[in-house]
């Protein structure tokens, strides 16, 4: 499979909301769940499902918020589309505001991209003025408006309730669910949520149908995922495939890297997948959790995967908000026991006891940083444990 181009391309703001008259929120809802568009931050819920529940909730006022605070090693997709399709992102906003009755929208971007808070702010500002936002959004009939906010420049935002707490100036940390965003988000209000690239596809669907979205993946992914690629590869950067279809191997190869060059690879970001040399000719999908935000990193053969696990968990441990005992703890216990290991103090009873540990972060942990954390460790043990002990120091 190669290269696709159903988000990545160009697109002319307004286009997809000149398509409003003939179709009404509810049938751009049923559109939306004909895409079979699951949310491409990571969680992978339906698109279409999300939105249904937000337009049948009672509220006097509904919120779309994106979450463009893109804050995972490895993971730069998203920037590139702030950057380059800025146009089609906010009419995503917009269309889905038109679709559960929201008349208010937050663009949340990460901290770390300033130069991209200044061209959004920019760019609502003249969208507003050319009648494509405001109270009579393209001469339609229905208000919408954006805020661009920039991010608490934590990793824990990003989960979606953290994130409606710093937008609502609180400290930003999750809470817990239920209820749900689309019942009671922000403010106390309907909420939808929805990542960049989500809502970068939406008028692209809008102009082309559901059907037509649907028509590209699996039974169980539909359409194409960007993914970001980068470390141990001759040509890092970020690349459009189709899900369900392509292999990993596959879309090594357009970075320019051959699976026999290739120990490990982090599928998914490094809360995602741990996957060996032996897995990469199997699809991308979201049924066999390959998918995740999007962020591909690759190891070569010299790659020491304790390294890698102590590299991963210093990460977790300086981004874990410290609200709940299982992901405080949890993720300094894991960097100790990871040091001895590098150090070459490790032995099989530390390496049963981490493997606990991250069962029980994994169980335990109150929001998703916590319960994603342990997975690369856990995925090492499956297929990595005799090298973790094993290698010379």
């Amino acid at each position: 499979m190669g290269e696709l181009n159903l988000i990545l391309k160009p697109f002319t703001a307004g286009t997809a909301l000149a398509k409003i008259p003939g179709l009404t929120p509810g049938q751009l809802v049923n559109e939306m769940v004909t895409s079979g568009i699951k949310g491409r931050g990571g969680a992978g819920f339906p698109t279409g499902l999300k939105w249904g529940f937000a337009s049948k909730a009672q509220g006097d006022q509904k919120y779309i918020i994106c979450n463009a605070d893109e804050g995972e090693p490895g993971t730069f997709k998203d920037r590139l589309l702030l950057d380059e399709h800025l146009p089609a992102l906010i009419e995503g906003m917009t269309l889905a505001g038109y679709a559960v009755g929201a008349t208010k929208g937050y663009l949340y971007i990460r901290a770390e991209y300033p130069a991209l808070c200044r061209k959004a702010v920019e760019y609502v500002r003249e969208a507003t003025e050319k009648g494509l936002l405001g109270e009579n959004v393209a001469g339609k009939g229905f208000a919408f408006h954006i805020e661009v906010r920039k991010g608490a420049g934590a990793y824990v935002c990003g989960e979606e309730s953290a994130l409606f707490c710093s937008i609502e100036g609180k400290r930003g940390e999750p809470v817990v669910k239920p209820p749900f965003p689309p019942s009671v988000g922000i403010w106390g209000k309907p909420t939808v949520i929805n990542n960049v690239e989500t809502l970068c596809a939406v008028p692209h669907i809008v102009l082309n149908g559901g059907s037509w979205y649907a028509g590209y993946g699996n039974e169980f992914s539909k359409g194409s995922k960007v993914f970001s690629v980068s470390g141990d590869v001759d040509n890092p950067g970020i690349f459009e495939v189709e899900l369900g279809k392509t292999t990993i191997e596959e879309l090594l190869a357009m970075a320019g890297t051959d699976i026999d060059e290739v120990k490990a690879v982090s599928m998914g970001g490094v809360s995602g997948r741990l996957l060996p040399n032996t897995e990469l000719t199997k699809p991308i999908c979201y049924r066999n959790g390959y998918v995740g935000g999007g962020a591909v990193i690759v190891y070569g053969w010299d790659r020491w995967i304790a390294d890698i696990l102590l590299n991963i968990s210093e990460f977790f441990e300086e981004e874990s908000c410290g609200q709940c005992t299982p992901c405080r703890l949890g993720t300094a216990q894991m960097v100790e026991g990871l040091e001895q290991i590098c150090d070459g103090r490790g032995n099989s009873k530390l390496l049963a006891t981490l493997t606990e540990l991250a069962e029980v972060m994994a169980d335990s942990s109150k929001c998703g940083l916590g319960q994603s954390a342990p997975t690369p460790f856990l995925d090492a043990i499956k297929y990595f444990k005799d090298e973790i002990l094993g290698w010379e120091v």
